[in-house]
């Protein structure tokens, strides 16, 4: 029973994240990269950690949907379906609401009630850190992967600058 959910599951995520970038992220610009691009930016960058990140998961840059994979490069979640759901849990702790993320959240805790747990303690880690789903990161890709998850996780000047820059300030 378990393979059926998690086949049904990623069927939905695959299918669900094309429409997603198509309908809901009209408004957004693709970064214009790809994979092999990621692998030009410095060493422990933000920019080499998303090369790293296709490269060893065999994926490739889904246009839109940059951001989302620099979630994971910067929170460490993988991307195994519960781990994928877990994701949309942190990113309700850390402030985001949509239609998708609640339609991902009913659907995958129904799934896969067994990883409640997991995904409680992925959504207060979401409310601890600095707000960070409504960021841009296209402009960082060249800082360190490691400043960033810092500035992430405790109130610094780094934070603020990235939070001013993308609101126009």
């Amino acid at each position: 029973m378990r393979g059926i959910r998690l086949k049904f599951m990623l069927w939905l995520y695959n299918w669900s994240s094309r429409l997603y970038a198509t309908v809901f992220k009209q408004h957004k610009q693709a970064w214009g990269l790809s994979k092999e691009d990621f692998s030009s930016f410095p060493k422990d960058s933000l920019g080499q950690a998303l090369w790293l990140f296709y490269e060893e998961r065999g994926f490739d840059v889904m246009p839109k949907l940059e951001n989302h994979d620099v979630f994971h490069v910067l929170t460490g979640i993988d991307t195994a379906i519960q781990d994928e759901i877990a994701m949309q849990y942190l990113l309700l702790g850390n402030g985001k609401i949509s239609v998708y993320l609640v339609s991902m959240l009913l659907i995958g805790t129904f799934l896969f009630p067994e990883y409640a747990k997991y995904y409680l303690d992925t959504y207060s880690r979401g409310k601890s850190m600095n707000k960070f789903y409504n960021l841009e990161f296209k402009p960082y890709l060249s800082y360190s992967v490691k400043e960033m998850q810092k500035a992430l996780t405790i109130n610094n000047l780094f934070i603020y600058q990235l939070t001013q820059y993308n609101h126009g300030k």
